[in-house]
């Protein structure tokens, strides 16, 4: 399966970073405004609507309508891994539903002498069968400029 990988810099404490990647409103922030992401439900471990923090087990029901072309597509993101321990942290989110046929976000944090360095891996197939499968490795052109943005808004809204 394909897999792209990133990483940031962040002038800015672990525990600032971690918690801002925590939340609905962390994901909403780091969309780029040509996905039109839309966020319809978010629900915790425990069905409970709304959650203040992402924790395993919560779900974020959205869809996204890139570039305002087409129709909207599901992106359903079930939170299956949360965990954390001196200085470095991760969490993984599994698209339930949505554009791509396989989809696996892992999201690692680490402290470095008042920095985060933020990693980003994504494990994912797209649709389409073996068409998907021979396609697979150039889908990183399109996820080059989407977690370039991420990042780079990660450091603007973070560093200052």
């Amino acid at each position: 399966m394909p897999t792209y990988e990133r990483s940031v810099r962040v002038n800015a404490p672990f525990e600032e970073v971690w918690d801002f990647h925590s939340t609905e409103e962390g994901l909403v922030a780091l969309t780029p405004g040509w996905m039109n992401i839309r966020i319809d439900a978010v629900r915790g471990p425990d069905g409970e609507p709304d959650p203040e923090v992402l924790e395993a087990g919560s779900v974020v029901e959205s869809s996204v309508r890139p570039f305002g072309v087409g129709p909207r597509q599901s992106w359903n993101s079930d939170i299956v891994a949360r965990e954390r321990q001196d200085g470095s942290a991760y969490f993984k989110d599994v698209m339930g539903d949505g554009p791509f046929r396989e989809w696996t976000h892992t999201h690692m944090f680490d402290a470095d002498d008042g920095e985060t360095v933020v990693r980003d891996r994504v494990e994912y197939a797209l649709p389409f069968g073996a068409l998907g499968d021979a396609l697979g490795p150039f889908a990183r052109l399109g996820l080059a400029p989407m977690f370039r943005y991420r990042h780079r808004r990660t450091r603007d809204l973070l560093e200052g």
